[in-house]
């Protein structure tokens, strides 16, 4: 047998069902009218929340990376709980705006925006982060044609990566940002070219479990703002730090424990260089939010015997649940948390099963070799921590099969 991910502390059973934000899991499937279903508890999001302004410095914006989820009744209520978006495409750009976020608290990130993404972004009034001196240009050309001055940070490819991270974003030759040594002189030309100028964008890496690498990064990424803001000469309005608060999806994993962060961020502050006096600070945070607010529930279709091993077979897979299958991102497969719904708390058999999903390919495995209790065609299968790069993140179009239903409780 091999081991999975710890269930995340929020979940509990009644009467062998698994409760997800007090409802059974069988009645949610009814009310959303069948499987594949993804279900996220906005209780657990809210909670996440409170936790997150408790442990950070008052004066410490928290904004929410749409990637993780950009499911639009999700994005709604985050609108009213956090303080910006940040985005990734045009397309999250109008989801934020119909969500009803402020564009003056909306930021865009990424190596590849087009023309069309940047004149959204700019008659917006939101802010882009740029990628390189090329997409400057290009978003200055677009300003002067719109007669409106575009709100431009520089994001910036630090010197030093997350250690420990999962996905390490700086550090090295990267596609995302401007390389720290030519930072500076991209914001001076910036504002010489009439832009407003709106400050750093400096992410370090993400998925970290680790407090004290998240405070040695968040560290240097103050220290290496004020820097680059001595070499401007000019104070910038607003430092985005990244994220890199990490889950615990893997055997082994400890969830991470933000209290050390926040108050050795707020001693960093404290002491931060005269020139950032007066900037205004931010993190950017995507799963830590929303993953594990998550639960995927998937129907057995077919319990079969191959060789000696038993293979649950189920009616969702990797192309709503990349992630889980182990192929986004991680170089070892290893076992999410999961669990029999309709069985939620009761003793797993003694012979391992492996939980395959119905696409017509090896790599669609939710579950390799792990104890679950006696398992049945209709029964539910639950992946936890499918709140983030779930749905949205999974090749859904692979083979044909319908898109999963997702629903917001709480």
């Amino acid at each position: 047998m091999k081991p999975m991910g710890p269930i995340p502390p929020h979940f509990s059973g009644e009467d062998g069902m698994l409760l997800i934000g007090g409802c059974g899991a069988a009645s949610l499937v009814d009310e959303a009218g069948d499987t594949p279903l993804f279900v996220y508890d906005m209780g657990i999001v809210e909670a996440q929340v409170r936790a997150l302004r408790q442990a950070m410095p008052d004066a410490l914006a928290i904004h929410y990376a749409m990637k993780a989820n950009p499911h639009p009744p999700l994005l709604a209520r985050m609108a009213g709980l956090v303080d910006g978006f940040d985005v990734a495409s045009g397309g999250e750009l109008a989801l934020a705006l119909e969500a009803g976020m402020d564009p003056a608290h909306i930021s865009f990130a990424g190596p590849g925006k087009r023309d069309d993404e940047l004149t959204a972004t700019i008659h917006a009034g939101a802010t882009l982060n740029l990628e390189s001196e090329g997409e400057a240009r290009r978003a200055l050309v677009i300003g002067r044609r719109l007669g409106i001055a575009p709100k431009l940070a520089i994001r910036v490819n630090p010197d030093f990566d997350l250690k420990g991270s999962g996905m390490r974003m700086g550090g090295g030759a990267k596609p995302f940002g401007v390389d720290a040594d030519r930072a500076a002189a991209l914001a001076r030309m910036v504002m010489e070219a009439g832009a407003e100028w709106r400050g750093w964008h400096i992410f370090a890496g993400s998925q970290a479990l680790d407090p004290h690498a998240i405070i040695e990064m968040q560290a240097a990424t103050i220290a290496l703002a004020a820097r680059l803001s001595e070499e401007v000469g000019a104070a910038p309005p607003l430092v985005n730090l990244g994220g890199g608060f990490g889950l615990a999806y893997f055997p082994g994993d400890r969830r991470l424990d933000i209290r050390p962060i926040g108050t050795a961020l707020a001693s960093a502050l404290e002491s931060r260089a005269d020139i950032l006096r007066g900037s205004s600070f931010a993190i950017e945070l995507g799963r830590w939010l929303v993953g594990e607010a998550g639960v995927y529930l998937t129907r057995v279709i077919d319990v079969k015997q191959s060789m000696g091993e038993t293979f649950v077979v189920v009616d969702g897979g990797l192309h709503h649940q990349l992630a889980a299958s182990g192929n986004f991102g991680t170089v070892v497969r290893r076992n999410y948390p999961i669990a029999v719904a309709n069985r939620f708390g009761i003793e797993p058999a003694q012979e391992a099963v492996t939980v395959v999903g119905c696409l017509c390919t090896p790599i669609d495995r939710l579950g390799d070799k792990v104890a679950l209790p006696p398992v049945a065609e209709g029964d539910l299968i639950a992946i936890f921590l499918a709140g983030a790069y779930g749905a949205s993140a999974s090749p859904n179009a692979f083979l044909g099969h319908p898109l999963p239903r997702q629903l917001l409780i709480g």
